[in-house]
């Protein structure tokens, strides 16, 4: 079902430490426990989907005396595509409130279900970030995860995590539309085209972006299925074979924080997820929707069903005629 999104700061230890007295009135230092040591979290948030990276942050240590860090790796239950990897850095947060990295190792290499690193500096201590790219074949089963690390002295440690579900969505963002221009927006290829271009794919365009000034008439910007009335497409010619129809349902409360990741401030965000595609009822939707605004989006259901999609406005432009749109969508 559709989730909040709650903000929450993840703080990561990077020793285990044990504490060996305390007074009410006299503090004693805390002494690091020895031996190689390691911890994790999962640093993104949302459901886990193909083509969008979920991110993990692993911490390592040992102390100075015993040792340094040699290798860390992370084992996958299902490979990932091609993107995923281990970033070289080392991070840590400065006075600001910044992150600040510092390259500490070799770059990343995928080999079969395992990404691994060798660490390039002389250091006993280390928070790495993972990129674990899901693919479309692990779509509808878990993933987990077996993160580990080696130190000079022959130690290894290793932190299991997961299972993690992989959802069927999937997104492109900032799709740039304009009308009489790249107007022609296909749901299957999460593409828009310009009328050339969509008369040879007019089998797989769904909707139109239109924008219109109509006196008496508050039209504005639009989506617009090819097979919609003429009424709701005014002076619009059709490139040859586009004349699909689509179920589209205006939402106007809805923001995804998915199809707006860079967005700052106190609003309230929500997760679209597989749950929610599935219950919408779009049987009774129209196949128009006008007078769209900015954070607004629709609900989407191909005529052949085997689509459905949210289509969200993240900016729109009025003289200009234009829209920049992200989708999220799910095969049923």
């Amino acid at each position: 079902m559709m989730k909040i999104l709650s903000y929450r700061t993840a703080v990561i230890a990077l020793v285990v430490l044990y504490i060996t007295g305390c007074k009410q009135e006299e503090y004693q230092v805390p002494v690091p426990e020895s031996g190689l040591q390691n911890d994790c979290i999962k640093k993104s948030n949302g459901p886990n989907m193909p083509g969008v990276d979920m991110e993990f942050m692993y911490a390592i240590a040992i102390q100075k005396s015993e040792g340094k860090l040699v290798s860390a790796q992370v084992e996958a239950s299902i490979a990932g595509a091609s993107e995923t990897y281990i970033d070289r850095h080392s991070y840590h947060t400065d006075d600001n409130g910044q992150d600040v990295g510092v390259i500490v190792t070799e770059p990343s290499t995928n080999e079969g279900l395992t990404t691994k690193v060798n660490f390039s500096l002389d250091t006993n201590a280390a928070t790495l970030r993972f990129f674990y790219r899901p693919s479309l074949a692990s779509v509808d089963q878990e993933v987990s995860f077996v993160f580990s690390a080696t130190s000079s002295n022959g130690q290894t440690v290793s932190y299991n995590m997961g299972p993690y579900k992989i959802r069927r969505m999937e997104r492109a963002l900032n799709i740039s539309v304009a009308d009489g221009q790249q107007s022609f927006i296909s749901i299957e290829d999460m593409k828009a085209y310009n009328a050339t271009d969509a008369s040879s794919r007019s089998e797989a365009i769904d909707l139109v972006y239109l924008h219109r000034t109509i006196p008496g008439i508050t039209f504005g910007h639009a989506l617009i299925a090819p097979a919609a009335d003429a009424i709701y497409r005014p002076g619009l010619i059709l490139p040859a074979g586009v004349r699909r129809d689509a179920k589209i349902l205006k939402a106007w409360n809805i923001r995804d924080i998915q199809l707006e990741p860079n967005v700052t401030g106190n609003n309230t965000f929500v997760y679209l997820d597989d749950e929610d595609f599935k219950s919408i009822d779009l049987q009774a939707a129209p196949n128009y929707a006008i007078n769209m605004k900015a954070q607004s989006g629709v609900w989407i259901e191909t005529t052949d069903r085997k689509y459905r999609a949210f289509v969200y406005l993240n900016s729109v432009n009025d003289a200009g005629k234009s829209a920049v749109l992200s989708i999220k969508r799910y095969r049923m």
